[in-house]
């Protein structure tokens, strides 16, 4: 038997920060794929809506933008090149380097799901006020920006 103490410990353990992103994660997969579309991913559309605000860039500098490491980058950027919605190309001063631009059926698909893409944001938001959901989100950028600090 677990004494109070051991019992609060565990219950603080299974109901922290870690049960709580998850929780998180499931809701927003479950809204975006009610109200966005079932066959662009998250990941996929701010690859594409970097691309649109941003221009060609390099593979490395978008993983890195879109915060997707090199084995979650390339099957993203291969998804979106099966479906023509990007180009990839060499660049012409270091072969190594993949250049990835937006084609414009993949300029649509940002435009046509960037307003489904904020509600998705604002009824995961819609139990807080107003000044809560901007203290919410600048909160968890200090600590995914500290955990970035510390690695």
């Amino acid at each position: 038997m677990s004494s109070p103490e051991t019992g609060d410990s565990v219950l603080a353990a299974i109901s922290g920060l870690g049960h709580l992103s998850r929780r998180l994660t499931q809701l927003h997969t479950r809204l975006w794929q009610e109200l966005v579309d079932r066959e662009v991913t998250g990941p996929q559309f701010t690859v594409l809506g970097l691309l649109h605000l941003r221009g060609v860039m390099d593979q490395g500098t978008l993983g890195e933008l879109a915060y997707l490491d090199k084995s979650t980058i390339a099957p993203v950027l291969n998804r979106l090149l099966q479906r023509q919605l990007i180009e990839v190309t060499r660049d012409d001063n270091d072969r190594r380097r993949k250049l990835v631009a937006v084609t414009d059926p993949g300029r649509d698909v940002v435009r046509r799901l960037t307003p489904a893409v904020l509600a998705v944001n604002d009824r995961m938001l819609a139990p807080l006020p107003a000044d809560d959901r901007e203290r919410f989100l600048a909160s968890l950028e200090r600590i995914l920006q500290g955990s970035t600090e510390a690695e």
